[in-house]
C-alpha cells in the first residue's frame, strides 16, 4: 500500500511539474491545437498535445532563453512557418510580462508550423516528430 501511495504521489508531481511553465508564456493556458480545431494543446514546449516527452522547437527554445519569455524568444520563429512566436502567443508588441494579460488572444501554435496542411509544414511537422494524427489520439 504504502508503495502505491509513492508511485501515486510520483506521479503526480511529474504530470504537475511542469505545468507553471504555461504561466510564463502569453496565453499559455489557451494555446490552439492546430491538429484539431476548437481545441487546446496543453503541453506548448512539448511534441503531444498533453505534454511531456520530446520537447518541440517552441520548447527547447524557451528551455534556451531560461525558461523565461523574454524579446528575444517573443520575436523569434520557432517553428518557421513565417510569425514570430509573440504573434503567435498574442504578444506581438513583445511587451507581455508574467501576471499580465496579453493584448491578443493565442491564433496559433509556436511550436508546430501551420497551416498543417500545407506540404511544407507537413515536411517541418514531421521532421520534428509532430504528428498531427497521433496528436489526435
Amino acid at each position: 500500500m504504502l508503495l502505491q501511495i509513492i508511485v501515486v504521489v510520483l506521479g503526480l508531481s511529474t504530470c504537475l511539474g511542469k505545468m507553471p511553465y504555461t504561466n510564463q508564456i502569453p496565453n499559455g493556458h489557451s494555446v490552439p491545437n492546430p491538429c484539431i480545431p476548437g481545441t487546446l494543446w496543453a503541453g506548448v514546449g512539448h511534441t503531444s498535445p498533453a505534454g511531456g516527452g520530446n520537447k518541440n522547437l517552441f520548447g527547447w527554445a524557451f528551455a534556451d532563453h531560461g525558461h523565461t519569455w523574454t524579446a528575444a524568444l517573443c520575436g523569434e520563429d520557432t517553428d518557421g512557418d513565417g510569425m514570430t512566436n509573440g504573434e503567435e502567443l498574442g504578444d506581438p508588441g513583445c511587451v507581455w510580462t508574467v501576471g499580465d494579460t496579453p493584448t491578443h488572444a493565442a491564433t496559433h501554435h509556436p511550436g508546430i508550423c501551420d497551416p498543417v496542411t500545407l506540404t511544407e509544414c507537413m515536411h517541418k511537422n514531421s521532421d520534428w516528430e509532430i504528428d498531427c494524427y497521433l496528436a489526435m489520439y
